[in-house]
């Protein structure tokens, strides 16, 4: 999903229309009476552990106060954190610790544009023709050596939804997905020089929709990936062009898709929300949550908890509230 830029490291701005967008790493124990496993990084399957939860939120990884309230609503507290930073900003280090100290785990999603303010973006001076060109090297090694030198496992989600419409890495827009697999593999063995086994790359289309890209034409290699991310977003009918969805029906097909192209990955809803016009938002939660526990090799879920084109907040009622404690609660698995 397009979001505005709160801080270097962002969250939120408006999305395209009808595309069902929507992610999920937490690695510590589960809430429930049966030992739980649990694995840093993630592995798959997923079967013998808890469906992990995680989080977006809009003040970022070091908003503590956003990230306790979060807590509070869900009776659990949140091990991964989701958060944006733009191609050319400082590798934010400062965000990931942050992280660490509230006992959670970083997944960054790094966009190869440049953050202007006021929602405006310069889309063509980290193109990824430029990158896959080695024109932005030193850029790379300098984020490849950061995040070494911080030794602690990060998720790194780079230019997601690439088989969506609206982002410059898509092929809509003019990036094919041959330069973007270049891309990818150009920044991951600038890495792999750097030694920076600590960070986990996770590739993360969107939802298959009509007018999408094929998402096996974006899909950097299974060298290249350690996580399989998935985005989707249940926008009810809060837009002329959106209905009411259910969880099954939003993810259930690309589920499939990419357990096919990659076999073995473990599986994360990089990205996840629901509107609450068009339906009854609290029990989408549960057959949300249902669904997830169910399909075996997902390890978990991020939810994207921000009041933006919908309000997709956990708690944007106390029937959602209460719903969302209530499944998470049950351990589910």
């Amino acid at each position: 999903m397009l979001r505005d830029h709160p801080t270097r490291t962002r969250s939120g701005h408006p999305f395209l229309l009808a595309l069902l967008t929507g992610t999920v790493l937490p690695l510590a124990a589960c809430a429930h009476a049966a030992p739980c496993v649990t694995a840093s990084p993630l592995s798959a399957p997923a079967s013998d552990g808890c469906l992990h939860f995680g989080v977006s939120t809009p003040g970022g990884p070091s908003a503590e106060a956003e990230f306790h309230q979060v807590a509070e609503v869900a009776g659990r507290r949140p091990t991964l954190i989701l958060s944006y930073a733009d191609f050319d900003a400082d590798p934010p280090i400062a965000g990931l610790e942050a992280v660490v100290r509230l006992g959670a785990e970083p997944v960054v999603t790094w966009e190869p544009w440049r953050w202007l303010g006021d929602g405006q973006y310069d889309t063509t001076a980290y193109s990824l023709q430029s990158i896959a060109a080695g024109d932005h090297d030193d850029h790379l090694y300098w984020w490849a050596e950061s995040l070494a030198k911080f030794g602690h496992t990060v998720y790194l989600r780079f230019a997601h939804e690439a088989n969506g419409t609206w982002y410059p890495w898509s092929a809509t827009q003019g990036t094919s997905p041959s330069t973007y697999v270049q891309a990818w593999r150009r920044i991951h063995g600038i890495f792999a020089e750097k030694n920076a086994t600590n960070v986990k790359w996770v590739w993360a289309p969107n939802v298959s929709f009509p007018g999408s890209t094929s998402i096996i034409d974006t899909y950097p290699g299974k060298e290249f990936v350690d996580v399989v991310g998935l985005d989707g977003y249940n926008w009810g009918t809060s837009r002329p062009s959106t209905h009411w969805i259910a969880p099954a029906d939003l993810f259930g097909p690309t589920l499939k898709e990419v357990t096919a192209i990659a076999p073995g990955k473990p599986i994360v809803v990089t990205e996840v929300g629901s509107a609450d016009s068009g339906g009854d938002k609290a029990l989408w939660i549960r057959e949300l949550l249902t669904f997830l526990a169910r399909e075996r090799n997902i390890a978990g879920f991020i939810w994207f908890n921000h009041d933006k084109e919908a309000d997709w907040r956990l708690d944007s009622t106390p029937e959602s509230a209460a719903a969302f404690a209530e499944e998470l609660g049950r351990g589910l698995r």
